[in-house]
């Protein structure tokens, strides 16, 4: 009887063991390179489900503003709204990302709006101030997003204080859209003021 159960025990042991190094070399065939280094197939795809993901909250009408609210609420994510294609400047012998702005944005412009983000001290001298979805280390001017992550502030005068790179305020302003200078951001929020919400 102990010689059947240990039998039956070594037996179950062993094809245990056969199990788990089946499973171990099933999952070290998979090539998992394209997880580390992706295909230019891969990022497309990865940017379709994205896009397709956030079809349902941002392919909406620009938010209405209600009478007791002075300004529409501005989101990040409603301004990737927007397709690059490098274009030839030849005044600059250089290519540049040339915007094309989708609906959400297009609705969006003139309208008064408030955004949330970092602030980014571009040139102090010239009062030269954007507002970032990211903190400086990972902003537009790193390399670290692109340019839909920034917004320029307008202030009407001079800002109204030395600000600080990756304090995290909200503004308000007239919203307004530019495609063809290069010399400024996408985006760029006119008569910008703070904006305590």
């Amino acid at each position: 009887m102990s010689s059947n159960s240990s039998r039956l025990s070594v037996l179950k042991f062993r094809t245990t063991w056969w199990v788990g190094v089946m499973g171990v070399l099933a999952v070290s065939a998979l090539d998992l390179s394209s997880y580390c280094h992706p295909t230019e197939e891969g990022e497309r795809a990865a940017t379709a489900v994205k896009a397709a993901g956030m079809l349902p909250d941002v392919r909406v009408a620009a938010p209405a503003v209600e009478e007791s609210e002075a300004y529409a609420e501005l989101t990040w994510r409603m301004l990737e709204d927007v397709e690059f294609k490098d274009v030839y400047v030849e005044e600059l012998d250089a290519y540049y990302w040339k915007p094309t702005f989708g609906d959400i944005v297009n609705g969006l412009e003139g309208k008064e709006v408030r955004i949330t983000g970092y602030m980014i001290p571009v040139d102090l001298d010239e009062d030269f101030y954007v507002l970032s979805r990211y903190p400086f280390a990972n902003c537009f001017f790193c390399g670290g997003a692109g340019p839909e992550s920034v917004i320029d502030l307008r202030f009407d005068g001079k800002s109204p204080r030395v600000y600080q790179t990756d304090e995290r305020l909200t503004f308000a302003g007239k919203f307004r859209l530019n495609a063809d200078d290069v010399y400024q951001m996408n985006y760029i929020l006119d008569g910008a003021v703070e904006f305590t919400p």
